[in-house]
């Protein structure tokens, strides 16, 4: 295979250059806010903002294109996405991402101008949804349009950070954080899980049809309460939402147990939702009684413990299915789907470190290391397939 032909297939399909791209910049990205916490590296941006922004824009924005890029012409019944189209964005992204690096190191009005750079591209990659949308001919749009609210949202916080660099406004940080994460990846990653797992698990269990809209208000109450900072109301809609998604998801008879690893990896990163947002409830019940801090730790249970484990569970099953080759998790995959528990683990560790003062700050450095470690082990694995198909 010539590297002509290589660089053909790696375009071939859409899913192929934004997941390596998003798995790129989880590495990449997660390096350089480590070396920044740990005071190596001076940063023109807040550390805080620089690791919600590229977790959020450049990790999982990435990831989130390649599987709708792919998957929802099919959930709406419209023609493929023109290469044409999804390589131009590809090319910004990428760019975009560079130019980011280098602003956050070197000048604060280049790394503006490549968010909106980014902005831009996120703004044709919506509209092309929209697109689809509205032009499909599924007799049932309902997940799509649940799935096109949680993109504008995506758009809603990336223009509410770019305002935030642009206009110094850190009071806006909360808010853009909350809407970021629990209205664009969670909500979004929930919308496509709970529409695609219980497909592949062949559970015929009748959908609520309110499901996704009560969880909808539940995560938009909880955006507000995190934002205003009112951890009674939080803790309320933790609860809430811990206890309805698990009566459901107990409901679809999904038999985890019984499936092969790269199902049940599925159904494990489902059962992390109610799992994490019980946890939530704990942990700020806690810092209101012990009058501390667990960094963050709600937030992380559920970026690596549903996100970062549907993202490894579906990355894994869509390069396998899509180059050909039969969809089965072997041990090594298995290793990784299990390794991502360990990651889990050792960040909570760290949340437990800060708010009972343990001085086991190198906690750190092993959580985050793991975090680095785990998406080096799939992309040895998986990468090569990404880039040049299964002869690779």
């Amino acid at each position: 295979m010539n590297s002509n032909t290589k660089r053909n297939y790696f375009l071939s399909q859409p899913h192929q250059p934004f997941f390596i791209l998003g798995v790129a910049n989880a590495v990449i990205m997660m390096l350089l806010f480590a070396l920044a916490y740990k005071g190596v590296l001076a940063l023109r941006v807040d550390t805080t903002v620089f690791h919600v922004y590229t977790l959020v824009f450049l990790l999982f924005n990435n990831v989130f294109t390649s599987f709708l890029f792919t998957t929802f012409p099919r959930f709406n019944q419209t023609e493929v996405i023109a290469k044409t189209y999804y390589t131009k964005i590809f090319f910004t992204n990428a760019i975009g991402t560079q130019l980011f690096v280098l602003g956050a190191l070197v000048n604060t009005y280049l790394l503006l101008a490549a968010m909106v750079l980014l902005f831009v591209a996120q703004l044709f990659i919506v509209l092309k949804l929209h697109t689809i949308y509205l032009r499909g001919q599924a007799p049932d749009k309902t997940d799509s349009f649940w799935i096109l609210t949680a993109e504008y949202f995506g758009l809603a916080a990336h223009m509410l950070f770019i305002i935030i660099i642009a206009f110094d406004l850190p009071a806006l940080v909360p808010t853009a954080v909350n809407i970021a994460f629990y209205l664009y990846l969670i909500f979004l990653a929930f919308s496509v899980g709970q529409r695609m797992i219980p497909f592949f698990s062949h559970s015929w269990a009748e959908k609520n049809p309110n499901f996704i809209k009560i969880i909808f208000a539940l995560f938009i109450l909880k955006s507000i309460f995190a934002s205003a900072t009112f951890a009674t109301g939080e803790i309320a809609v933790d609860l809430i939402l811990a206890a309805y998604m698990l009566k459901e998801f107990l409901r679809w008879d999904l038999h985890p147990f019984n499936s092969p690893s790269i199902l049940w990896v599925l159904h494990l990163s489902l059962f992390w939702l109610p799992t994490a947002f019980a946890l939530s409830a704990i942990s700020l019940t806690a810092e209101l009684v012990f009058d501390t801090s667990f960094y963050f730790l709600n937030i992380h249970l559920l970026a690596i413990g549903f996100l970062t484990t549907v993202l490894i569970g579906f990355g894994t099953r869509v390069t396998l299915g899509h180059a050909g080759m039969p969809p089965h998790a072997d041990k090594f995959a298995t290793g990784i789907f299990l390794f991502i528990q360990l990651v889990i683990l050792l960040r909570t560790l760290f949340s437990i470190n800060v708010a009972f003062g343990w001085g086991a700050n190198f906690l750190f450095d092993i959580s985050f290391s793991a975090w680095t470690l785990l998406f080096l082990l799939w992309s040895g694995r998986y990468g090569k397939i990404l880039i040049f198909g299964k002869g690779a």
